[in-house]
């Protein structure tokens, strides 16, 4: 877990969301679903900071992904060199056009921290078998469920494509995020505060 998150000193704007928290109770039963020829996942990858910070920027920065681009480099590199986690890439031949993070800290309850596409990446049809793929590695070692959460910032397909996969809304929350201004990340006029 990633704990040095104080922004008390620092220019922000503040931004309201609905959170949506989902749970799976049992693994996919239909038959897997193929990715398109040539693209494939890669499992089980400790990417460097700068590394994490650009698969983050790259699928996030349009839905206001900004929890771990604030965090320090050194809470970073730590969590990334001792969290229960795999941290996957969907690669189409040798180009990355996205990535997952499953928290595996409580093997009876797997998180689906993040998942994401490259911009470049959607409208491919690749989406729905890359997250079939992912939620069948967080089934491999048979925890009693897997969750995932989304937000009203995130892209319009997100909520859609879970419920497709078999996820389960268990409650929505309202929060309000203070995005740090440093980060560039553009919060939609909408959501603001």
């Amino acid at each position: 877990m990633i704990t040095d998150l104080n922004f008390n000193a620092e220019s922000t704007t503040r931004m309201k969301v609905i959170v949506t928290f989902m749970r799976m109770v049992s693994p996919p039963q239909h038959t897997p679903l193929a990715l398109p020829e040539g693209w494939c996942v890669q499992e089980h990858i400790r990417p460097d900071v700068a590394g994490y910070r650009l698969l983050q920027d790259r699928v996030g920065r349009e839905y206001c992904w900004w929890m771990r681009q604030a965090a320090s480099d050194n809470s970073l590199a730590h969590f990334l060199q001792t969290a229960p986690v795999n941290i996957g890439l969907l690669r189409h031949g040798q180009q990355i056009q996205g990535f997952f993070e499953l928290d595996l800290a409580d093997p009876q309850s797997v998180n689906l921290s993040y998942f994401g596409l490259f911009p470049e990446a959607v409208g491919h049809g690749v989406g729905r078998a890359f997250l079939d793929h992912v939620l069948r590695l967080a089934w491999r070692n048979g925890p009693q469920s897997v969750r995932v959460n989304t937000c009203n910032a995130d892209h319009p397909r997100a909520l859609p494509l879970y419920q497709q996969a078999g996820f389960k809304i268990i409650r929505r929350v309202e929060e309000v995020w203070d995005v740090p201004d440093r980060l560039g990340i553009p919060v939609p006029q909408h959501l603001r505060v």
